[in-house]
């Protein structure tokens, strides 16, 4: 003669299975060993675990400047010794950029008593020459407005400075091809290059972070 089972027959309309026990619905979360006080880990279907890692990853600014006037500096440039709350790597790079550019506004304008010389000698050359000068102006007075916003905390500034960088390297190649040349360029960009690299490592990357999103 067979026992009963403790456990209800299914069929049985009434039956209820023990307290705590419940059918497991398909693609529900599988809970695994709680303890007292932790939150129990789901895993749903198709969830990937957070890949986290630190690693860099390159992203396009999002504070972009959308009239002219965010361009410009706030302050003007009663701000331009003030370098409180920057990191020293940022700091370096800020006035790396800062002193290039009013050495190449010093320079653009002896450039330009220059090529007046150059016109009664070499007509052809000195119009060249003369343009050259103009854009190095244009960058040495970019360089540095694009550093007082760079101590702002906008992002688009570094990657605009970054961009000047490589500009300074093909004003190098350019200039140097010419027999009036500036040898100097080349002194340029690499200390233009350097400053680059300062703004891209880790602990410039953490200031820009915090300072994300600040008006």
């Amino acid at each position: 003669m067979s026992t009963p089972s403790d456990e209800p027959d299914p069929r049985d309309p009434g039956a209820e299975r023990p307290s705590g026990q419940f059918p497991a619905r398909p693609g529900s979360p599988t809970p695994g060993p709680q303890f007292p006080g932790q939150e129990p880990a789901q895993q749903y279907p198709g969830q990937q675990p957070n890949a986290g890692g630190g690693r860099f990853a390159f992203e396009m600014p999002a504070d972009r400047p959308r009239t002219f006037g965010e361009v410009l500096p706030r302050g003007g440039l009663s701000g331009l010794f003030d370098v409180t709350g920057l990191p020293t790597e940022l700091k370096v790079s800020y006035w790396i950029w800062v002193i290039g550019g009013l050495l190449g506004l010093l320079g653009g304008v002896i450039g330009l008593f220059g090529v007046l010389v150059l016109f009664a000698i070499l007509p052809g050359v000195a119009i060249l020459v003369f343009l050259l000068v103009l854009v190095a102006l244009a960058v040495a007075a970019a360089e540095i407005v694009l550093a007082l916003k760079l101590k702002e905390g906008k992002e688009w500034a570094r990657l605009a400075l970054t961009i000047v960088a490589g500009v300074s390297l093909l004003l190098a190649i350019v200039s140097s091809s010419f027999p009036a040349g500036q040898d100097g360029n080349w002194l340029g960009f690499l200390v233009s290059l350097v400053a680059t690299a300062l703004m891209w490592v880790p602990n410039s990357q953490n200031w820009f972070a915090a300072a994300r999103g600040r008006p």
